[in-house]
């Protein structure tokens, strides 16, 4: 896994070291010292590499150290804002890492399937308000956004000119997800945890927008998606096909800025004001995504509701910085099983 140190990297550690298998990590040491990384034992892993996507020839090393069955491709430059004040590191880790990798797959001779996780701005946004479907136009008004449809017009091109044609390559698949929350993420300039930080300093907490639109998810809903495209990849090794899918939560998340932060207050009183800024970047009104693709092939759909993700996120971290829970690894553990095990009651084709 590469960016196994990031938000969703750690949680999905987490996950597969829960159902048994090996993991390796390929990604650069966490940014914060609150990480949820920080909390992971190290035989978590059983490789580790604390290095940059960029250095081609430790990324060819630790690709024919571990000789993987799957690689899940995280790493990235994940934020927005950041894009503009660093927009040639943004499309470098972007795009040019995910050639980077996949050009050490196809070196190393790795016959591994690859899914590349990108993102749900990786479409040209109109704001037309309906949901965005796979077939939809790639692009982007920002770096950020061109810098994912740069990275899915990588994977097409390497799986043309290389994958499809190779014997002994595996398949490849890119995955797209929303607005991501849950427990452990300290990125600056994400909305939940701004609110975190506002409440451990007793702050007010400054919304800029809050009437902008995101398909809000827990971390979880996305991730079950990931695995069960590397599950078929693996499973159907001798389809060539590209496969890209969206793992969007149901309409009813598809909710403001305004309203989730209210939902995560609602279990951990604070408090909110607006104050509209003047020289912010542009930012699309409304995003929305459409899962069905993945419902037709794979029988995925989300299994928390908003209210249900909101709930988790605020729990998880008013458990750790207001409520004395001192085995944060335990609590985190106990969401992902509590996740699989409604997954299960619901009857998903991916808990059986």
């Amino acid at each position: 896994m590469t960016g196994h140190t990031g938000f969703k990297g750690s949680w999905l550690s987490l996950w597969l070291h829960a159902l048994g298998a090996k993991v390796s990590g390929f990604a650069l040491a966490p940014l914060h010292a609150n990480d949820l990384k920080n909390l992971i034992p190290g035989d978590c892993f059983e490789h580790e590499w604390l290095a940059d996507l960029r250095d081609r020839g430790t990324l060819e090393q630790a690709i024919a150290t571990v000789q993987p069955d799957l690689i899940l491709h995280l790493a990235a430059q994940p934020l927005v804002r950041l894009s503009y004040q660093q927009p040639l590191e943004t499309f470098a880790v972007n795009a040019w890492g995910t050639a980077l990798l996949l050009e050490a797959v196809r070196v190393t001779r790795c016959g591994a399937p690859v899914v590349v996780v990108t993102s749900d701005k990786c479409y040209v946004n109109r704001n037309q308000g309906r949901p965005f479907s796979e077939d939809d136009p790639l692009g982007g008004h920002d770096v950020y956004s061109m810098s994912k449809a740069a990275a899915e017009l990588v994977v097409a091109a390497w799986h043309a000119s290389f994958f499809s044609r190779e014997a002994g390559l595996g398949r490849l698949a890119t995955v797209r997800a929303g607005n991501v929350i849950g427990g452990g993420d300290y990125a600056v300039d994400r909305i939940l945890p701004d609110c975190v930080r506002a409440q451990i300093a007793g702050d007010c907490v400054i919304l800029r927008n809050p009437a902008a639109t995101r398909p809000w998810q827990h971390v979880l809903e996305c991730l079950s998606g990931y695995l069960q495209v590397g599950q078929q990849l693996m499973e159907q090794p001798q389809v060539k096909d590209l496969l890209n899918l969206n793992f969007g939560p149901d309409p009813e998340s598809e909710r403001t800025v305004g309203e989730v932060v209210e939902a995560f207050f609602s279990v951990w009183p604070g408090k909110w004001e607006v104050r509209p800024d003047p020289n912010a970047v542009p930012e699309a009104v409304r995003l929305t995504l459409s899962h069905e693709k993945a419902k037709t092939l794979l029988g995925w759909r989300p299994v928390w509701s908003f209210q249900d993700a909101t709930r988790a996120t605020a729990e998880w971290y008013r458990a750790r910085h207001q409520g004395g829970t001192t085995d944060m690894l335990a609590f985190t553990q106990l969401q992902i099983m509590q996740y699989a095990e409604q997954a299960r009651l619901a009857g998903l084709a991916w808990t059986k």
